[in-house]
């Protein structure tokens, strides 16, 4: 008899405990479990929030958003179609989603998604995601348009430097890229790429010490490749 009874309180107090539980605590449990880059687990919490709750728009565009962390691009952008089904108003799902397929290599797929994200609200951060796509599709100068664009909201954005830069050796606009790689390394002067690119561009324009002495620098950051450079150019 004692056994029964106690089996019944603990039976209650189970259900005491799950009650309540509804979408929004698994949310800020997957959230929770996000920033500490458990992905898997925030995944079954937003799981379980969309079980009680369908039609949670959230809930569907952090799942995509976890997915596209864990590389699992296809379920991303499955998670981000339905998410944007359900709010077509969200700027950040497109931007997901886009990014998913930027990673995928779905270069036009995602201009069109960062093309949406930035008619509903125009951040530097989607016109810098438009122009590394526009870079997969080696669209150069229109990568420079948007890079330009993401500068022009946020001055000091390191990303849009580089890539502009990035965009400019390709075209061979090495004071273009001299001077992009010089506000990269003002901003952050241990970025070993950018020592590496300034080399590029500096080399270009004769100024093979300068770009000896940038190779030497982005090698003491840890990258081994600008030694091959230095073997084939300096020495």
């Amino acid at each position: 008899m004692k056994n029964t009874i106690l089996l019944i309180i603990i039976s209650l107090l189970f259900h005491c405990s799950s009650f309540g539980q509804n979408a929004d605590t698994y949310i800020n449990q997957g959230i929770a479990k996000a920033k500490a880059e458990d992905y898997s687990g925030a995944i079954a919490d937003y799981t379980k929030a969309i079980e009680l709750d369908p039609e949670s728009a959230t809930a569907y565009g952090l799942r995509g958003r976890e997915k596209c962390s864990l590389e699992d691009y296809s379920g991303a952008i499955a998670d981000m179609n339905k998410a944007i089904v359900i709010n077509p108003k969200s700027s950040t799902f497109y931007y997901t989603r886009g990014l998913a397929k930027e990673l995928s290599k779905n270069y036009t797929g995602a201009i069109a998604d960062y093309n949406n994200a930035i008619e509903i609200e125009s951040l530097g951060q989607y016109y810098n995601a438009r122009g590394g796509a526009k870079l997969g599709l080696e669209d150069y100068r229109g990568a420079i348009v948007d890079y330009n664009k993401a500068i022009e909201i946020y001055p000091n954005d390191k990303e849009a430097y580089f890539k502009r830069g990035a965009a400019k050796l390709n075209l061979k606009d090495y004071r273009g890229a001299l001077a992009d790689y010089n506000k990269v390394i003002e901003l952050n002067p241990k970025n070993k790429e950018a020592y590496s690119n300034r080399a590029i561009a500096k080399l270009n324009l004769k100024d093979k010490n300068g770009a000896c002495l940038d190779w030497s620098k982005a090698g003491e950051l840890g990258y081994e490749e600008a030694y091959d450079m230095i073997k084939k150019n300096c020495n």
